[in-house]
């Protein structure tokens, strides 16, 4: 399922990241990597800020349905 969908306040693995392999790397060099822990911690109109890697990142709906948990 996207990251979209998580509840907020729980630790997600990500599946898969998809997209063009510009977006996949952008999103990797925030933190989102193939096996890595997201937390959700808030959603606002499908926008989700998670904390990853130890930092709060700010993910758009666009970008955030294309990481899969």
């Amino acid at each position: 399922m996207p990251l979209t969908l998580a509840q907020t306040g729980t630790s997600c693995v990500i599946k898969k990241i998809g997209g063009n392999p510009q977006t996949r790397k952008f999103l990797e060099s925030l933190g989102f990597v193939v096996g890595g822990t997201v937390t959700i911690v808030s959603e606002v109109g499908g926008n989700v800020i998670v904390s990853v890697k130890d930092s709060r990142v700010a993910v758009s709906k666009e970008m955030a349905i294309k990481i899969m948990i």
